[in-house]
């Protein structure tokens, strides 16, 4: 089972966070700032700050992915750092 660890950083611009695959995987993200009111929030290629649930500061979150299914994020401020724990299943 691999394991993908990055870091990406967002801003007001859809970024890609995680890539599809073709089994599902689990992802845990953490939002790396500690700062209050400096929000990551994820969703779908239209994801914005007003339409998507938020990663408080320091939160982490884990989900998962079906088969084909990618995550994008978004960050208010810009410049925010989001942690990726990718656990991928082996085909």
């Amino acid at each position: 089972m691999p394991l993908i660890n990055r870091q990406v950083t967002l801003g007001t611009a859809v970024v890609e966070i995680v890539g599809s695959d073709n089994m599902p995987h689990d992802v845990v993200l953490h939002n790396m700032t500690k700062s209050s009111n400096e929000y990551i929030f994820i969703g779908g290629p239209d994801v914005s700050t007003t339409n998507a649930p938020h990663i408080d500061p320091g939160g982490t979150l884990q989900i998962t992915l079906r088969p084909g299914d990618r995550l994008y994020g978004v960050s208010d401020p810009a410049g925010l750092v989001v942690g990726v724990l990718d656990i991928r299943k082996n085909d």
